[in-house]
């Protein structure tokens, strides 16, 4: 029997497709980390949501590796893992010291001693179809929580009236492979494959409403900050210089708001690299959801 035979065609054609669709998007941080390399900066965007990523897809192999015929999840995830290590890596390098300490924090915290205390955890207390629940249940728990980032972003969507961090392609794509995940999911009769991907596509699908109705506005103009973060970027500026402001903060995926720009020396603000950073975490943010809403996606 082939590897990737199925009884069912369907659960094979949907999770082909859910690979493919899933590999864009696990593709879609790579401007951002070749803008990275060339300016040997991180740009203040955060890691979290890349070590999120590693570890979601590290939850989906373990699940896929317990149950016959899913070896399609196991491909994409394996290839996630991958991709995802490379673009911390990148980070680690380029980011500053305390951004960089933080991130193997991180990495170390969750990425390993997580992860380790899962697999004892579910090797001792739990056996048979147990493991397979307990596990299913946990990766569902984790795939949901990621979901505050696209939140987060269609909320600033809607502030600022303006789709600028929020790329079409990027949201298409992600609905897509929620989609997908989610008929192969129902393809398969598991449960826990379907669960997160049915909430994926009902946040894809309000993207892409968002897209099409401010798609036309113009929004904030180059060089502004956000509304809500006027008055505390004042405040900000009237401090000493922030060096941390590029930190990754274990509350980033479930903050509402944009992570501030930095201030320069003398407390001012260069409003175009003010505006470009806000960009670039806000479609980080998306990325990064990307990775854990798909790598939950992903299954």
């Amino acid at each position: 029997m082939g590897i990737f035979s199925t009884e069912n065609p369907w659960v094979f054609a949907f999770g082909l497709l859910g690979n493919i669709s899933s590999f864009v998007v696990f593709l879609a941080p790579v401007p951002t980390f070749l803008r990275v390399f060339k300016k040997k900066s991180t740009d203040g965007f955060q890691s979290l949501p890349y070590v999120a990523a590693i570890f979601s897809a590290m939850l989906w192999i373990y699940y896929a590796s317990l149950k016959s015929d899913e070896i399609l999840l196991i491909t994409i995830n394996s290839f996630g893992c991958v991709v995802e290590t490379i673009y911390i890596a990148l980070y680690i390098i380029y980011a500053p010291k305390q951004a960089r300490m933080l991130t193997l924090r991180l990495v170390l915290l969750l990425n390993f001693g997580g992860f380790c205390v899962l697999l004892l955890l579910s090797q001792f207390l739990a056996k048979g179809p147990n493991r397979v629940r307990v596990l299913g249940w946990v990766s569902v728990a984790f795939s949901i929580s990621v979901f505050a980032a696209p939140l987060s972003i269609m909320r600033v969507v809607i502030r600022t009236k303006s789709v600028e961090f929020m790329p079409f392609t990027l949201s298409f794509f992600l609905t897509l492979s929620a989609v997908m995940w989610l008929l192969y999911g129902i393809a398969l009769k598991d449960f826990y494959v379907a669960l997160p991907n049915i909430l994926g596509f009902i946040l894809g699908a309000l993207q892409m409403v968002l897209y099409v109705i401010y798609k036309n506005h113009k929004g904030i103009e180059e060089g502004q900050n956000l509304p809500a973060e006027k008055e505390a970027d004042t405040v900000k500026s009237s401090t000493t210089a922030m060096t941390s402001s590029s930190e990754v903060h274990a509350t980033a995926l479930c903050s509402s708001q944009l992570q501030l720009p930095n201030s320069d020396g003398n407390g001012t603000h260069n409003n175009q690299d003010a505006h470009e950073q806000t960009k670039n975490n806000a479609i980080g943010r998306m990325e990064g959801s990307s990775h854990g809403h798909f790598s939950a996606d992903i299954v």
